[in-house]
C-alpha cells in the first residue's frame, strides 16, 4: 500500500485565494433553479447549492458539511481538490473552500505508475468521524478503462487541514472487478468497518477496512460484490455505480443505496437492506441486489411538477442523520440545462414496515405542526415513480424518463378523483390511498413541506404501495 512518509508536511487549511463578499439568500424565494451568472470560477464564493456533484454529507458541531466531485458548469475544471460547503440548516448552503490545494498526491503517482495521467478533478468523496479523526475518503481515475483508486485523507476538523494517509483500493483494466470509484463505509455496533464502492463492470463491491487505520484490513485485498444490475439488450446493465451506506440502530438493518442509469439523464436511487454489513441485501420484494436483477423501490427518480421543467440526473445520494431525523442529499439537475449541478436536501420518511422514501420536496426547515384530517381533503398532485426500460445504452444515457404529476383529489367524503372505487383515509399522519376497491395501496405519510415550484409551503406525502412502488403527493 502506498502511504504517508513520516515527515510528509500537512497540507494546510482550506484557503480561498481571492476572498469575495459572500451573498446568500435571504429568503426561500431567492434561490434558483439555474446558476448561470454565479458558476464561473471568478464567483466561487457564491456557489453555494451550486455545482454540486456526489455529494457526501455529515452531522458535526451542530452543523452540516458537505463534500463533492470537483466540477465545474460551463468550464473545464480550473481549481481540484474536493469541493467543502457548510450549512447549519441543510437549507442555507455556504461554499467554504477545497479540501485539498490540487490533486492528491498519493493518488496520482499511483496511476501515474500504471502509465497513464489522471483526470484533473477528484471524484466522489465520502466523509466520516472515527473517534476524534476525521475520515475522508476520495475517488480518482484516467482516460485508462478501470484504472482507479480511492484514497484516505485525515483531519482533526471537517475543515481540514488535511493529510494523505495511503490508498485503500485500486483497479485496472487487467483486474476483473469493479471499477475503484464511489465510497461509502458502516461501522457496525461491534466496531468493524466495511467499504462499499463501484461504478459499472462488476457492480458494488465490499470489503473489510482496519477500523485503527481507515485503510484495508488485509493488504491488496478487493472485496466482493454485494449488488449488480440486470440485463439490456442481452448484457449486464452496467449502469449502476454511487452506493450509499447506512445502519439504523433503532431498526437494525443496514440500507443499501445505489445509482442506476447515467448521471445527466435517468439518474435514479434504488435501495436494500440486510440485518448483516455482508449482505445479502434484499429489495422490497425480498429480491437479493446480487443477482442479475433490476430492483426496487426505486424511491427517487427523474420528476416535473405541474408549473417546472422539471429535475433530472437525482442520484449518487448521501444520507445523513441529525437530531434523529434522516436526509438525503443528491445532485439535481435542471431539465432545462442538464449541464448544471444543484445541491438537493430532502427529508426522509420511514414506513410502518421501515423502509425509506423521501420527500417529494426538497428540505425547507419548515415548522412542524400536527396535520389535521379536514386539511387533507382537496387537490393534490401525484408524482408515481414509474420505471420504463428504454432499449439501449444510448437512450439511457440521453433520456431523462421523467416522472410526472398527474392531479388528485381527495374528496372531503373520503372518495378519490369522485370514483367510490377509489378512497383514502387518514389517521395521525398516515394517509391511505386505495384505488379500484383495494387492488392498489399507497401507504404514505403526510408532513408540512415547501412547495419549490411555486414557493408556499404545503402539505406532502410520500410512500410505498404494496409491491414497492414509490407515491408522492403535493397539495395545490
Amino acid at each position: 500500500m502506498w502511504g504517508c512518509k513520516p515527515d510528509e508536511p500537512v497540507i494546510p487549511p482550506i484557503v480561498i485565494p481571492t476572498p469575495l463578499p459572500e451573498v446568500l439568500p435571504t429568503s426561500l424565494e431567492d434561490y434558483t433553479d439555474t446558476y448561470a451568472s454565479l458558476a464561473p470560477f471568478s464567483q466561487y464564493r457564491k456557489w453555494g447549492p451550486f455545482n454540486v456533484h456526489d455529494p457526501s454529507v455529515i452531522w458535526d458541531r451542530d452543523t452540516f458539511y458537505s463534500f463533492s466531485t470537483d466540477v465545474m458548469y460551463g468550464s473545464s475544471i480550473l481549481r481540484a481538490g474536493i469541493q467543502v460547503r457548510s450549512s447549519a440548516d441543510g437549507v442555507a448552503w455556504k461554499f467554504e473552500g477545497w479540501a485539498l490545494p490540487s490533486l492528491p498526491q498519493e493518488g496520482s503517482a499511483y496511476i501515474r505508475s500504471q502509465g497513464s495521467t489522471p483526470f484533473e478533478n477528484v471524484w466522489a468523496p465520502y466523509i466520516m468521524k472515527v473517534g476524534s479523526e476525521y475520515r475522508l475518503y476520495y475517488s480518482q481515475s484516467s482516460a485508462v478503462s478501470k484504472l482507479s483508486v480511492i484514497g484516505l485523507l485525515t483531519a482533526s476538523h471537517p475543515l481540514g487541514p488535511w493529510k494523505e494517509s495511503g490508498l485503500v483500493v485500486t483497479s485496472n483494466s487487467g483486474i476483473a472487478m469493479t471499477n475503484a470509484i464511489d465510497p461509502t463505509v458502516t461501522v457496525t455496533p461491534g466496531g468493524k468497518h466495511y467499504m462499499y464502492y463501484g461504478s459499472a463492470y462488476d457492480g458494488i463491491y465490499i470489503m473489510e477496512l482496519n477500523p485503527a487505520t481507515g485503510l484495508a484490513l488485509t493488504s491488496g485485498d478487493k472485496g466482493s460484490r454485494v449488488a449488480q444490475r440486470g440485463f439490456t439488450n442481452g448484457k449486464i446493465n452496467g449502469n449502476i455505480e454511487g452506493p450509499e451506506i447506512i445502519y439504523h440502530p433503532g431498526f437494525d438493518y443496514y440500507y443499501l443505496f445505489i445509482a442506476y442509469d447515467w448521471l445527466e439523464s435517468k439518474y435514479n436511487v434504488r435501495v436494500g437492506r440486510s440485518k448483516s454489513p455482508t449482505g445479502p441485501f434484499l429489495d422490497y420484494n425480498g429480491n437479493d441486489l446480487n443477482l442479475a436483477a433490476d430492483n426496487g423501490p426505486m424511491i427517487l427518480a427523474p420528476y416535473a411538477f405541474e408549473g417546472h421543467a422539471g429535475w433530472q440526473g437525482v442520484a449518487h445520494n448521501a444520507v445523513v442523520e441529525a437530531n434523529g431525523d434522516y436526509y438525503l442529499a443528491h445532485q439535481g439537475r435542471p431539465v432545462v440545462d442538464r449541464f448544471m449541478m444543484v445541491l438537493h436536501f430532502r427529508k426522509i420518511f420511514w414506513t410502518e414496515d421501515q423502509w425509506p422514501v423521501v420527500s417529494p420536496e426538497r428540505y425547507a426547515a419548515t415548522v412542524q405542526s400536527p396535520v389535521a384530517a379536514e386539511e387533507i381533503a382537496g387537490n393534490w398532485e401525484q408524482i408515481v415513480l414509474g420505471y420504463r426500460v428504454v432499449p439501449g445504452f444510448a437512450n439511457e444515457q440521453t433520456l431523462p424518463d421523467l416522472q410526472f404529476a398527474t392531479p388528485l383529489s381527495l374528496d372531503a367524503a373520503g372518495t378519490i378523483n369522485g370514483d367510490p372505487a377509489n378512497h383514502w383515509t387518514y389517521d395521525q399522519g398516515a394517509l391511505t390511498l386505495s384505488w379500484n376497491n383495494d387492488e392498489w395501496i399507497d401507504k404514505t405519510r403526510v408532513e408540512r413541506g415547501y412547495d419549490w415550484e411555486n414557493r408556499r409551503e404545503c402539505l406532502v406525502f410520500s410512500g410505498l404501495n404494496q409491491v414497492g412502488t414509490a407515491v408522492w403527493g403535493k397539495k395545490q
